[in-house]
């Protein structure tokens, strides 16, 4: 069997955080009146704030589903890995959206992945290892070579106020809450996490090889401690929510509320504790190696109760070892762990070789839950440090004039959506990534040589069809083809040090995407006075400008190439800086030639001309 490490982790959190004093504004009061509890529970959990998918109207603002899609887009999006390449899907929740059908075929239809395997995983917050356990068994038989995982909670809309008031104990003169559900009102949170999982390390930076995952439930043993759809009966569980008459009468009488025994619930701490010792009297991990211990402990009420029966055992792990986002992000059920993970990596202060141990127990009919995780550094050495991945705007300086203004906000608005649009492209992922190939950085190349070409030949046409009173403007636009004129030759020259033959590229096609965007430039600069191509110039040039330098430094590095190999991206930054590209740009939108009319057609090229160039890199080699 092959080894499974995480190779990227993403999370969601909806909307802003919610401090203590502003919880009941979003879940609101019940029958106008606020809670007498919410002030112990909170200095019993230690949260300070959490997030709701909720407003102040107690609307939802996101489906969990949503939430689930969103952190496994962004997961992704940090990976090696394009959307269409995921094998696997596999998501958990403690409720989903909808009965019918299963979770993970509502995430997956959000997530942008393509076909693919699935599985739902619905429990309480183990479920969450549940997700990631059959996402390892299936990487590690070989079944599949990638899968991602997810997990998604939204309790929040289940607190609402106006959820209790048809209640019959309300009808009766009642004024708050049940213990067991009022607990939980002041506890949960909303928010999600993904982590995707390969039969391979990251080459560029950190994974967490999965060593093991333990699941054991003790529902044999224990009575119903959280759940929803019933209610307890000396112990016995009632009329579920559909043996009822209808939704209304279940709801009426509490059935739908969410709940926790309290006199069963301290025994989740125990029980994690037992499985503790056992693992360690099995030879699955040694205390002493354990650098970081991720706890879903789901309030601070818990936490001295742990650390106690660790020193009962004889094992201390000391407070600095412990890793927890509860008093922050809140306790977010089955995605607690997720989102743990995800801050844990982010946070810098893992290093090859570390231990990491994942603790989640669950209280919903008990189930004890770990994962070991071993810290694991680039295969090919240190990571490439500098953030290709953001992408600044190309500054451009404006002389407090209106029009020139609004032209460099609705500009940074389209630079900002080309942004996000390059980092979904496969090409550019694998950049990002560390796990782009030789073979296709040469594709890359040819596929990019016959746009650069023509590059100098449509400013020269613009140049042409610029009227003499505009004699600056086109004196700028002849210079500016003069530059290009050289660039291909420099592409050309990296592409044969890189093994590549004369003939191959010399010879090649367009591809559709570059014969889209050639053919866009073309029509543009055939029009009389064609100055809205200084849109099409703010993205290409601010590509070199802003992009190209870190692009060819991260190819340079994960392929350990020569500077003359690279050399076409790497002059492209300093040759667009030093050569007053963009002041020429600048030099345009400050003449008087600049109306709101003119300024609205250089965005709209501007739109297009980010598309098309986005096109071109997504259809590489589709000639």
């Amino acid at each position: 069997m092959t080894k499974v490490y995480i190779t990227a982790t993403g999370s969601y959190l909806p909307n802003k955080p919610v401090d203590n004093d502003e919880m009941e504004n979003f879940l609101g009061l019940i029958n106008e009146t606020p809670s007498r509890t919410r002030a112990i529970f909170l200095r019993k959990n230690g949260i300070k704030t959490r997030f709701y998918a909720l407003d102040r109207q107690q609307n939802t603002t996101h489906k969990a589903y949503e939430m689930a899609a969103l952190a496994v887009r962004n997961c992704i999006n940090v990976s090696s890995l394009d959307f269409s390449e995921v094998e696997m899907l596999s998501a958990a929740t403690t409720q989903s959206d909808l009965p019918v059908p299963g979770f993970a075929s509502m995430v997956h239809a959000e997530s942008g992945i393509g076909r693919c395997g699935l599985a739902s995983h619905q429990s309480v917050c183990a479920a969450s290892l549940m997700a990631i356990q059959n996402a390892y068994l299936q990487v590690k038989s070989n079944t599949v070579n990638n899968a991602v995982c997810c997990a998604a909670e939204l309790p929040s809309r289940m607190f609402k106020g106006k959820r209790f008031e048809g209640q019959q104990a309300f009808a009766n003169g009642e004024t708050a809450l049940p213990l067991e559900t009022d607990f939980l009102r002041w506890m949960l949170s909303d928010g999600a996490g993904a982590m995707l999982l390969q039969n391979e390390p990251s080459r560029q930076k950190l994974s967490l090889a999965i060593e093991w995952v333990d699941l054991k439930s003790y529902a044999h043993a224990h009575e119903l401690c959280m759940y929803t759809g019933t209610q307890k009966e000396a112990g016995e569980i009632g009329k579920t929510w559909l043996d009822y008459d209808n939704i209304s009468q279940a709801n009426a009488a509490g059935a739908l509320n969410l709940k926790q025994d309290m006199s069963q619930v301290d025994n989740i701490v125990k029980l994690g504790i037992q499985r503790f010792f056992e693992l360690v009297d099995e030879n699955q991990f040694n205390p002493d190696e354990i650098d970081w211990l991720v706890c879903h402990y789901s309030s601070h009420h818990f936490r001295p109760q742990i650390v106690e029966l660790l020193k009962k055992g004889g094992v201390e792990i000391p407070a600095e070892k412990w890793f927890t986002n509860l008093y922050t992000t809140g306790n977010i059920g089955s995605a607690s762990i997720f989102v743990m993970l995800d801050d844990l990596i982010k946070s810098g202060n893992l290093k090859a070789g570390q231990k990491v141990l994942c603790m989640v127990p669950e209280s919903g009919r008990f189930i004890t839950g770990y994962m070991l995780l071993t810290v694991t550094g680039p295969e090919n050495g240190s990571a490439f440090t500098e953030n290709i991945a953001e992408i600044k705007p190309p500054e451009i300086r404006v002389q407090d004039k209106p029009i020139q203004e609004w032209l460099v906000r609705q500009l940074s608005v389209v630079w900002f959506d080309f942004e996000r649009g390059l980092q979904q492209v496969p090409i550019v992922k694998k950049i990002f990534n560390g796990s782009l190939t030789l073979e296709e950085y040469k594709r890359l190349l040819v596929n990019l040589r016959q746009q650069v070409i023509d590059g100098s030949q449509w400013i020269a046409r613009a140049a042409s069809n610029v009227s003499m009173e505009y004699f600056p403007v086109r004196s700028a636009f002849i210079k500016h083809s003069s530059d290009e004129h050289r660039d291909y030759q420099i592409l050309e020259k990296n592409y044969i040090n890189c093994g590549g033959l004369s003939e191959e590229i010399l010879t090649g096609n367009k591809n559709i995407g570059s014969e889209a965007l050639s053919a866009y430039m073309f029509h543009r600069a055939s029009q009389p006075n064609p100055f809205d191509l200084l849109g099409g110039m703010f993205i290409i040039e601010g590509l070199g400008n802003r992009v190209s330098g870190k692009w060819g430094r991260a190819i340079q590095q994960q392929l350990n190439l020569d500077k003359d190999q690279v050399s076409f991206f790497i002059y492209h930054e300093s040759s667009d800086s030093n050569d007053n590209h963009f002041e020429r740009f600048e030099q345009a939108i400050q003449s008087e030639l600049l109306t709101k009319e003119m300024a609205e057609k250089i965005v709209k090229t501007a739109k297009v001309v980010a598309k098309l160039y986005t096109l071109q890199l997504q259809e590489l080699d589709n000639f």
